[in-house]
């Protein structure tokens, strides 16, 4: 599903969040970016293109230059931002951007008789009309595409060009966008980031009102354009119910034929919000009446408020004290707008706001609405300080809200952009610190980075997001020592090995499954297993899942052997009454791995017996701790684990050394059936799943013939739903 795809009534909540985050990622003054903004409508992209330059072209009540040491010097007016429309006779915007800085070159500030003076900075680009190349012949839209491909010589660090140290935002349409990706991979593979707009797409007419005098004046009125693009976007906020914040575990079921999946290990990696901080004091003038009415504050952002007001009509339960403290913060903030408060007490101001949503988030109420004001709330803080001593604790909250994000429910088709999103938010983090100096917050943003393109791993280009993800974990623990904090060590650890682990399922298995095992070992000597023994069970779970994992590559006996002995060790702190689906999921494991022992070449026909029937133990205890858990989700594939049931029952009684009466024959072939039956039921949705399920029951029904007659197969006949019949009479 395409951003376009979105419902309508998410086009609000989701256009205002790209808005933001395009405008942190312009404001903070990278060089070399190459951003790509992508929307459809028109109107919208107008509208988008306009505010961006009011508002970060000419900042109104900010010094547009400081030197070193942070001393203001005045300057003459200067942008910062610079609006281009592509010239459709010679669609070269690289061109189109040197020329304009030949004709407009910074100006020199600080000279005296001592200094020679320095420069300003080259401003960021934003291009439009690109759209606009489709009405154009197919020789200068392929002119177009030519110019991008060469691009590649300027981003690499060609010093022929003073472009290189600019930053350049270029909107194109949907169309556009998949051809750049396609037909230019050179120009592609520079970009930053990618922003997009959900809307419907406009007719490409000539739009005689789009400020086309921006790219030619350096004194533009702006007055008419100040409204907020929000303003376009009158929609109301989907609401959505409060989700844990815990990352599941990823335990994949077997193949039918017990060929067998990977499971995957469990990871320890929620993204940390910042730690406690003092709440800074804020002066204001509160309101002399209690009562006045959020919708008639006019300094406070219309989606702000109306992100607030969601918030107390949410049928969360929450009393009315509750309520009043966001009400009570927006009136203060409205306040100090109006006495014309400093910057550094707004933004300390809307940072309280967000600390208010963001403990509500911590207590688990991670609704839509509640990370939406708490995002909103530090975007604003970051725009009225963006020098605040707290300012990576800020960007990576926002990495984490939006990590948060993707996993709500209605946003699950976007859940790649969220995760993109909260990655650029932990990257400027980690830009604006040193670990030296903030060696603590350093490591949990690098920790919650690697979580971050883990979770992307799922969505894209899995191989170079683990690797990212392995580098991330690396270079934490580089500060986040077993001296410093043991517990998050461990924990960063296991999210290490787990990383190591998906790496070792693209590449290098043997290579990259020791290092999660050498990883999980690592974190375990840090966990006490009495007081710890969840943490404890979890990772003892995962050197089971490597050394099963391994032990298709190398010294399969051992290692199946070592996973064995783990998983058991494991289901002595995952039991039934504490964490009955982790259990099951072990015990599921731990099935796999007596199976796949059981019928190693080497293993003697005594240990094949034993071993399949301690298979089938372990099977049955997943599966009937699965059916007792009503409305918990599994972290195991269940009518997989009944097909592999069915298997074990099936080899274990043609197995040639079963000596068995035929009581115990009939036993364990109805066993069988009846598992299969039960996939069957459960993979009607999976054609291919279903199909080989239906071999097994044949498989099944032979079985019952040739160990028991045609009373055997009468027997497993009758067992059969009538439906099944004329599918399965035809191969017996």
């Amino acid at each position: 599903m395409s951003v376009n795809d979105t419902a309508h009534s998410n086009n609000f909540a989701w256009n205002r969040q790209v808005y933001h985050r395009l405008k942190l990622a312009l404001s903070l003054d990278l060089r070399r970016q190459l951003f790509l903004a992508v929307c459809d409508d028109l109107h919208l992209r107008n509208q988008v293109a306009a505010r961006l330059h009011s508002t970060l072209a000419y900042p109104v009540g900010q010094v547009l230059y400081q030197p070193l040491h942070r001393q203001a010097t005045s300057t003459p007016a200067y942008p910062r931002l610079v609006t281009l429309r592509l010239n459709l006779n010679d669609p070269n915007p690289i061109a189109q951007i040197n020329q304009w800085l030949a004709n407009y070159p910074p100006p020199v500030v600080g000279t005296s008789k001592d200094t020679p003076g320095r420069p300003l900075p080259i401003p960021t680009f934003q291009i439009v009309g690109v759209e606009q190349l489709t009405k154009q012949s197919v020789a200068v839209q392929r002119s177009f595409l030519h110019h991008l491909r060469f691009s590649e010589q300027y981003f690499s660090g060609q010093e022929s060009s003073r472009f290189i140290e600019s930053s350049v935002l270029l909107w194109v349409s949907r169309p556009w966008f998949s051809t750049i990706q396609q037909s230019v991979p050179q120009f592609w593979r520079w970009r930053t980031g990618v922003f997009m707009f959900a809307g419907e797409p406009t007719p490409t007419t000539k739009n005689p009102d789009y400020p086309e005098r921006f790219s030619n004046s350096r004194s533009s009125d702006l007055k008419n354009l100040e409204q907020s693009i929000l303003d376009e976007l009158e929609k109301s906020v989907i609401e959505a119910e409060p989700q844990s914040t815990d990352i599941t575990e990823k335990i994949f079921g077997d193949d039918a034929n017990l060929t067998a999946k990977s499971q995957s290990p469990d990871e320890d990696a929620t993204p940390e919000l910042l730690q406690t901080v003092p709440q800074q004091q804020v002066s204001t003038a509160r309101s002399s009446s209690n009562s006045s009415s959020l919708s008639s504050l006019t300094h406070v952002s219309k989606e702000l408020k109306e992100l607030v007001i969601a918030t107390m009509n949410q049928k969360i339960a929450q009393n009315k004290q509750d309520n009043w403290q966001p009400q009570q913060l927006l009136l203060e903030i409205e306040g100090l707008h109006s006495q014309q408060a400093s910057g550094e007490v707004l933004a300390a101001a809307y940072q309280q706001l967000g600390n208010l949503y963001r403990l509500r988030i911590e207590q688990g109420q991670s609704n839509l609405e509640n990370l939406m004001v708490a995002i909103v709330a530090y975007q604003e803080a970051i725009a009225y300080d963006d020098a605040s001593p707290q300012l990576a604790d800020i960007l990576n909250d926002l990495g984490t809200l939006y990590w948060m994000l993707h996993r709500i429910p209605p946003n699950s088709a976007e859940a790649q952009t969220y995760i993109e999103q909260g990655i650029e938010f932990y990257q400027f983090a980690l830009k604006s610190i040193s670990p030296q100096t903030h060696p603590e917050t350093y490591a949990r943003v690098q920790n919650n980075l690697g979580t971050a393109y883990g979770d992307l791993a799922r969505f894209s280009q899995p191989i170079e997001n683990w690797e990212q993800a392995v580098s991330a974990y690396t270079e934490a623990l580089r500060y986040r020592t077993a001296e410093i904090d043991p517990l998050k060590y461990a924990a960063c650890q296991n999210n290490l090995g787990t990383a190591y682990w998906h790496l070792g399922q693209y590449n290098q298995p043997v290579v990259h499954l020791q290092q999660a095992i050498a990883a999980y070992n690592e974190a375990l000597t840090h966990y006490n297993a009495a007081q710890e023994p969840l943490k404890y069970g979890m990772i003892q779970n995962n050197i089971g899942t490597a050394y099963w994992n391994l032990a298709q590559y190398e010294q399969p006996a051992q290692n199946l052997k070592l996973a064995i002995d783990v998983y058991r060790e494991a289901l002595k702190y995952r039991t039934p009454a504490n964490v009955p689906n982790a259990c099951a999921a072990t015990q599921n494991n731990l099935g796999t791995a007596y199976w796949h022992l059981a019928n190693l070449p080497e293993t003697t026909k005594d240990v094949r017996q034993a071993l399949l029937k301690l298979c089938i133990n372990a099977y049955e205890e997943a599966i009937a701790l699965a059916h007792s858990l009503s409305n918990t989700s599994l972290n195991f594939d269940l009518f997989a684990a009944h097909n592999n049931l069915g298997l074990a029952h099936y080899q274990l009684v043609t197995d040639q050394y079963f000596s068995g009466e035929k009581a115990a024959r009939s036993q364990h072939l109805e066993a069988a059936l009846n598992n299969h039956l039960q996939a069957l039921n459960g993979l009607k949705e999976q054609p291919e799943a279903e199909q080989i399920t239906l071999t097994y029951i044949v498989k099944t029904i032979r079985a019952f013939h040739n160990e028991l007659g045609i009373q055997g197969q009468n027997l497993a006949l009758s067992k059969v739903p009538g439906y099944l019949i004329p599918k399965i009479l035809p191969k017996l």
